[in-house]
């Protein structure tokens, strides 16, 4: 799923391409994308973009008339920037958004289609579609620790948690604990005001990093290639190969659809978090350690 980072170069490139200029026709694929009926998808057709926003990881372009069109890609939607009137690809494509400039579409590489598209108006109406997560950028180390310390979570879940904070997703929250050298499974509120600080920069520095580097990479075309592994990570993606920092083989825990990676020897004292399916599967086998498992290994 596109987090801050990405999310942040879609708006400044999509204000770049799109702002100031007439939304001539909006063109659906299908019924799926389209979550609203009232107003209708046609309401912003022949209006001017007044400003595109990021709402939490959420892409919002505003017109007139207190009107917004606010796209969800969840984890598989992606914009590619392309001639006027180009047709919408099959099999992947949800949409084209033709402008005076060339169109925009909007495509999902997934079975599972996620990705929405709300029209909405009015302020209100598209403040229901703020999950309230604080923005990191826009708070101090004081209220960036009250906000963790609300609810007793663990820190992977409460730094992707879009009520907690804002736009940080399971791959940049791999990458800030590695670089807050924090446990992925610690609790929020068993965090020491140096933890907290610590985790504080980490967050601002690494989306800030990241953003950079992708700003820098698109330059003033369109972002192509947008991905939740890239080569410059530390942890995220990289399983079983060696922390830049240490050289311990980055490890794993899976739940659900996501997982996190961490580096034991950097985060966890040396501790192997436990996978709840193997660890299950396991039990005494699991290894404890990462020496346990480095020992396993070369005996295997």
């Amino acid at each position: 799923m596109p987090e801050l980072p990405d999310v942040t170069i879609y708006v400044e490139r999509l204000r770049a391409h799109c702002a100031g200029r007439k939304l001539l026709r909006a063109r659906l694929a299908g019924p799926v994308l389209l979550r609203t009926v009232d107003p209708p998808l046609a309401a912003v057709e022949g209006r001017e973009v007044r400003d595109v926003r990021r709402l939490g990881k959420r892409i919002v372009f505003g017109f007139d008339e207190d009107l917004f069109l606010v796209f969800h890609l969840m984890i598989a939607g992606r914009f590619r920037w392309r001639p006027q009137g180009t047709k919408v690809p099959g099999k992947v494509g949800h949409a084209a958004f033709d402008f005076e400039t060339g169109t925009l579409l909007l495509t999902e590489a997934s079975s599972k289609k996620r990705a929405m598209l709300h029209v909405l108006r009015g302020e209100p109406a598209l403040a229901q579609h703020d999950p309230g997560g604080l923005e990191v950028f826009e708070t101090d180390l004081a209220g960036f620790s009250a906000r963790l310390r609300l609810e007793n979570r663990t820190l992977k879940r409460a730094l992707t948690d879009p009520r907690i904070l804002s736009g940080i997703g399971n791959a940049y929250s791999d990458e800030i604990l590695h670089a807050a050298k924090l446990s992925p499974v610690k609790l929020t509120q068993k965090l020491d005001d140096a933890e907290l600080a610590r985790l504080f920069e980490a967050t601002r520095e690494t989306l800030e990093r990241f953003t950079a580097t992708i700003r820098a990479e698109v330059g003033e075309g369109f972002p192509e290639k947008v991905t939740a592994f890239r080569p410059d990570m530390a942890v995220h993606g990289r399983h079983r190969e060696p922390c830049p920092v240490c050289g311990a083989p980055v490890q794993r825990i899976v739940h659900a659809e996501n997982e996190s990676n961490y580096c034991p020897k950097c985060q966890t004292g040396g501790k192997l978090l436990a996978d709840r399916a193997l660890s299950q599967l396991l039990k005494k086998d699991w290894p404890r350690t990462l020496e346990e498992l480095e020992a396993r290994m070369r005996d295997s």
